[in-house]
């Protein structure tokens, strides 16, 4: 690694001190920071702000269809250095076998990717996954020195009921000094303070203010949340102004193409504007994960690693320059970081369908219909009463009404399919189908019509995984072979080819969300309440039970 010196107007956070001066790096280190007289004061670099790398505090890789290097490749750009990475969507199709890929992906790019020991493999036992870790499994990766942390504890009522692998997990993160990640969606009072106490440090599925407050009460440190679908930055955002020192910001789930477009850095800027102290805001985005989960990022001081960015200023973040181990990585919106494209390994094995194989019969007129109301920006649902269309004792789409028919396809073995109805989805016409169906990732369609529906999801069978968009003899898919979640071509053609697909679904077929796939990726996640969909049948959240 080359020596080289920067200048700027240095950001130290902590002290909330800003001054001119000089950054030397040696062998991926930095030797010596100092203030300079104004006399030296280069015209060309008055107005650079030399600050920390940003941090993604909780993300799924795999939801930015990027392979890890490729994730980097598009995150440095604005200016995010490393993330606490969770390879649960990975690890419920392959298995340690998924996780250890992301590992060695992650490790052919200059990026500081932390990743945890997925603690909810599968997710629930309402559902068809690719695989499980259990205790032991879970055991085994937390002694890695790769794995820093306990991922997302989904599983809320094993820790308040005392399930005995549950426990044996987050005893394994403490015996190895590691923290505990939460997911805990709605959870107050009494019971958020029993999940915290078992030992649980972060939660980042608050989504009002009230719930985050409660949990930060109790002693839990809060993740801000703003991703493709979910975001909760507008509740939330106003709780920085008092306890930034315990709140960070992540993405959890980002599509290709709004990597491409910005990352923490937008977040930054929209907390500025909002009248936060920009070094609270800073803390947060820069400092909190870094201790937290004790992360091998450079805090810009003497001595630690040369994982810096260079800003125009403190209030867009537009980022000049990003340097990670002393290596600059990205220059002036420009990425240094090369494609290497992945071998893909994948868990794929379920044969094309028919159209009878979507057929909804009438086996109880009477019987009162529930449908799922999928929320703009929300991972949570309603349970809601329908009414679709009744025709020779099938249900059919009543699209006038915005009652659509969605389905689960197991894409492990041939099984029967899961079909329900969704309101919100908005299309007029075809269908949206994906492999990428939290958590466990089966095959999730939603259409307008079974003809529709069964050419969405022969598209994705035919690929090994993928998303695809489908209306009369209009098609689109954009395969993703690894896993059936990642693609292994460049991020940047990822993103433009996602885009495409994207705005043909809203533009020409209809759908009123901002981030239709994204959603639909969602409407599995049977721990998100209030009703979802698994390849199992439809699933109440409230009562972790099937709907009768």
């Amino acid at each position: 690694m080359s020596n080289f010196s920067v200048q700027g107007n240095i950001v130290d956070i902590l002290a909330r001190h800003i001054f001119y001066g000089e950054i030397v790096a040696e062998n991926g280190k930095i030797t010596s920071i100092r203030e300079l007289p104004t006399s030296n004061r280069k015209p060309q670099t008055s107005n650079h702000y030399i600050l920390p790398g940003f941090i993604d505090s909780h993300v799924h890789v795999e939801s930015s269809m990027l392979v890890p290097a490729e994730f980097a490749k598009l995150a440095v750009v604005h200016g995010t250095v490393g993330t606490i990475s969770d390879p649960h969507e990975i690890a419920n199709v392959c298995g340690m076998e998924g996780v250890e890929f992301m590992i060695k992906n992650g490790k052919t790019v200059p990026f500081k990717f932390h990743f945890g020991a997925p603690s909810c493999v599968p997710a629930t036992v309402f559902e068809t996954a690719g695989a499980a870790l259990n205790a032991e499994d879970v055991d085994r990766l937390l002694q890695k020195e790769e794995i820093n942390y306990l991922s997302e504890m989904m599983n809320f009522p094993g820790v308040l009921f005392g399930d005995e692998e549950v426990h044996q997990k987050i005893a394994s993160a403490k015996k190895y000094g590691k923290p505990v990640d939460g997911h805990a969606p709605g959870l107050r009072g009494a019971d958020a303070k029993k999940y915290i106490d078992a030992g649980i440090s972060t939660d980042h599925e608050c989504f009002t203010a009230e719930e985050a407050l409660d949990k930060l009460n109790y002693g839990m440190k809060i993740l801000i949340r703003e991703g493709s679908a979910a975001k909760n930055f507008e509740a939330l955002i106003g709780l920085m102004h008092e306890h930034y020192n315990r709140m960070m910001f992540c993405s959890d789930d980002k599509h290709p193409d709004s990597l491409a477009a910005g990352h923490i850095n937008q977040l930054c800027a929209r907390a500025v504007a909002k009248g936060i102290d920009v070094f609270k805001v800073l803390q947060a985005a820069c400092i909190n994960p870094v201790k937290h989960y004790n992360m091998n990022v450079g805090l810009l001081k003497e001595g630690d690693a040369a994982d810096f960015i260079i800003a125009e200023n403190l209030e867009q973040f537009n980022i000049k320059q990003t340097y990670i181990n002393g290596q600059l990585v990205a220059n002036n919106g420009k990425t240094l970081i090369e494609t290497t494209p992945a071998v893909p390994l994948n868990n794929f094995d379920c044969a094309e369908k028919n159209v009878a194989d979507f057929g909804f019969p009438i086996t109880d007129a009477s019987k009162k219909i529930f449908a799922i109301e999928a929320l703009d920006g929300q991972l949570i649902t309603n349970k809601v009463a329908c009414s679709p269309i009744q025709r020779n004792g099938f249900y059919e789409s009543d699209a006038t009404n915005d009652v659509l028919k969605i389905v689960v396809v197991n894409r492990y073995k041939n099984a029967p399919v899961a079909k329900a109805f969704i309101k919100n989805f908005g299309l007029k016409q075809g269908a949206l189908a994906s492999s990428v169906a939290h958590d466990s990732h089966n095959i999730v369609a939603v259409g307008v019509d079974d003809e529709s529906l069964v050419k969405a999801v022969n598209l994705v069978i035919k690929e090994r995984g993928g998303v695809s968009a489908v209306f009369g003899n209009k098609e689109k898919v954009l395969g993703l072979p690894v896993a059936g979640l990642m693609s292994n071509e460049d991020g940047y053609q990822v993103a433009d080819a996602y885009t495409a697909i994207d705005k043909m679904t809203k533009e020409e077929m209809g759908s009123t969300l901002a981030a239709p796939f994204m959603t639909l990726s969602f409407m599995a996640l049977l721990v998100i309440p209030h009703l979802k969909l698994s390849d199992l049948g439809l699933f109440d959240g409230d009562t972790f039970t099937f709907m009768a």
